[in-house]
């Protein structure tokens, strides 16, 4: 394909993805009572001292007169852009893929699946931290004369921090394979490192979660330090399966400044060569 060619290539994919999420903004918006509901769940199930409104446990309060309108579509858009993934990722796949060969599309492949399962596990482990979260830090705002009054816009951008700080962090792993695979990190390496690592994830979950609790910052650390143990392993493998291809190989015993067999000239004969 000439450049032309791969800038239409583009410019189709792009469009493809903006018309996906433009539809999944719009049936986001038609539906974003349940939304509401939905993202409201983990305010909901806290003890009914943490609601100021009597009557209506889940009420969160805008604060302006477009208020409402403005964080509905920012929800319908966050919405929209989660749920036509598939869609977009595709487009981006199909995009990339042509100039991959065989092999690499198939690591690809294994790559992709693995950082989408480990993205939607973190944010899996996000939602099981938001009423903790929630309950941590609005118990000093209740009580001594203070009242929680949360704001929607506040409190979507608490949630949509807790879930990307999760979904990413629990990425960690894969990137440690890539590099195991690509010679940069080894498994001895990894190994002397253990200590350290886990304890930049401990300090990382205690920095990077937005409500601070240390209940959050355990469910962040511990299945980190569970999938780091589980990069570790697979590159056990990939080393130990890297070592046994060498040593199989005829030039395993030579050093890296001796020439292999196949760069010594052939002998010449004198006498054949004194009858030319």
């Amino acid at each position: 394909m000439t450049l032309v060619e791969h800038l239409r290539e583009l410019r189709y994919r792009i469009l493809v993805s903006a018309v996906a999420v433009v539809v999944g903004l719009i049936v986001a918006f038609v539906f974003h009572a349940h939304l509401l509901h939905l993202l409201t769940g983990p305010y909901c199930h806290l003890p009914a001292k943490y609601h100021p409104f009597n009557g209506h446990r889940c009420s969160l309060v805008v604060t302006g007169v477009t208020d409402g309108l403005t964080v509905t579509m920012k929800l319908s858009f966050w919405a929209g852009l989660v749920g036509t993934s598939p869609i977009w990722l595709y487009q981006i796949w199909k995009f990339v893929t042509p100039g991959l060969y065989r092999h690499e599309r198939r690591w690809a492949v294994a790559f992709v699946t693995a950082s989408v399962l480990l993205f939607a596990a973190g944010g899996a482990f996000a939602w099981l931290a938001l009423t903790k979260g929630l309950h941590f830090l609005l118990s000093f705002a209740t009580g001594n004369g203070l009242a929680a009054l949360l704001s929607f816009n506040s409190y979507l951008s608490f949630v949509i921090a807790m879930v990307v700080v999760f979904a990413v962090s629990f990425e960690f792993p894969l990137a440690v394979v890539m590099l195991n695979l690509v010679g940069v990190l080894s498994f001895a390496r990894l190994k002397r490192w253990t200590r350290g690592i886990i304890f930049a994830i401990f300090a990382f979950a205690g920095a990077a979660t937005p409500s601070g609790d240390p209940i959050s910052m355990l469910l962040l650390a511990v299945p980190m330090t569970v999938l780091y143990a589980g990069a570790l392993l697979l590159a056990f493998v990939h080393d130990r399966r890297e070592a046994r291809r060498a040593a199989a190989s005829p030039y395993a015993g030579l050093s890296d400044d001796e020439a292999s067999p196949l760069d010594d000239p052939d002998p010449v004969d004198p006498i054949e060569s004194g009858a030319r």
